[in-house]
């Protein structure tokens, strides 16, 4: 068998029921399903077990534990050639194995991933939202946007590795950012993770710009912890979004108490924004919700990255976590 997709789920039934729709719509039917429910309290198994004749599904249950744990435990019991990674909130066009597959056969990469987008059928914050994480004008080019900012680096909505990697490496340890923390892990050990670019994932993420605000501070603040882990990761771009808090803050402060034109950067780069949005979506509604979320996407990672930069860096309360951190050997 060459691929096994594992998926943590923790209270997602429905998300689970469109994924596997979409994967019963597989040109290429050479993989299995591993569904890793992680203590949930509303269970996935009916889903699953309504498309277990149709392709290999299989199901585990466990006790809560976190999703780092959960797919850990889904690589134990995989029986594939490569361990491929999305979320519970995903949806796969009909040809990303095929075109993986395809990918593969040209690089024989050992650890790849693969941009996310918004489907069709999203709901138009879903769509805003899909804009404000994979725009240049925000943070798209830190996480594996058209135009890269950094090294690529594998996210979970959509990444994978030989088993290989797997028995060399080991697998993710339970933290914030654990997809960042693998794919340093991975290339430490002497791996280059490799971005395909047609073989993407539709990404739901979050339903609400307040879902959102938390996942992005948290976002942040991990940034943080991964720089107490790997001294030196860190780098300029990391620090735009805090830039950007910091200097719109000041922008208003100076228009509110000099002059009202000290605000004309920023109306700027918001009108910078809509036209983008507008342009990418080709929807007005959906271009003003962008804004929004880009303006939650960019203050929420920038005021989490600074709240936890003077926690831990300044105030020097993180040297524990990440000492505790370095010691989870992600088995």
């Amino acid at each position: 068998m060459k691929f096994s997709l594992i998926i943590p789920v923790y209270n997602r039934p429905d998300e689970v029921a469109d994924l596997l729709q979409s994967l019963d719509s597989q040109t290429d039917r050479d993989f299995e399903v591993i569904l890793v429910e992680d203590g949930s309290t509303i269970p996935c198994k009916p889903q699953a077990d309504q498309y277990a004749g149709r392709f290999n599904v299989r199901y585990f249950f466990k006790s809560n534990e976190g999703r780092s744990i959960a797919r850990n435990y889904g690589m134990e019991q995989a029986k594939g050639d490569y361990f491929v990674f999305v979320d519970s909130d995903c949806i796969l066009p009909p040809d990303y194995f095929a075109n993986l597959r395809r990918r593969l056969d040209q690089t024989n990469a050992d650890c790849f991933g693969g941009p996310d987008s918004a489907h069709e059928s999203f709901t138009p914050t879903q769509k805003a939202i899909n804009f404000a994480m994979t725009s240049f004008l925000t943070t798209g080019g830190i996480r594996g946007g058209k135009i890269q900012m950094e090294k690529f680096v594998p996210r979970t909505f959509n990444m994978g590795f030989s088993r290989e990697v797997w028995q060399k490496v080991g697998g993710f340890r339970e933290m914030f950012s654990e997809d960042i923390d693998m794919s340093t892990r991975i290339r430490q050990a002497g791996y280059a993770p490799q971005l395909f670019r047609d073989v993407i994932v539709f990404h739901k993420r979050r339903g609400d710009l307040k879902k959102f605000w938390h996942q992005v501070h948290v976002f942040g603040m991990s940034r943080i912890t991964l720089q107490l882990l790997y001294p030196g990761s860190m780098k300029l771009v990391h620090w735009m979004p805090a830039v950007f808090t910091l200097g719109s803050a000041l922008l208003i402060i100076l228009a509110i108490f000099l002059s009202p034109l000290w605000i004309i950067p920023l109306l700027i780069y918001i009108a910078a924004l809509w036209l983008s949005a507008l342009v990418a979506t080709r929807s007005l509604g959906i271009a003003c919700r962008a804004v929004a979320a880009s303006m939650v996407q960019l203050l929420g990672y920038g005021t989490g990255f600074l709240r936890a930069y003077i926690w831990k860096i300044l105030l020097r309360h993180g040297r524990d976590e990440a000492q505790e951190i370095a010691m989870r050997k992600g088995k």
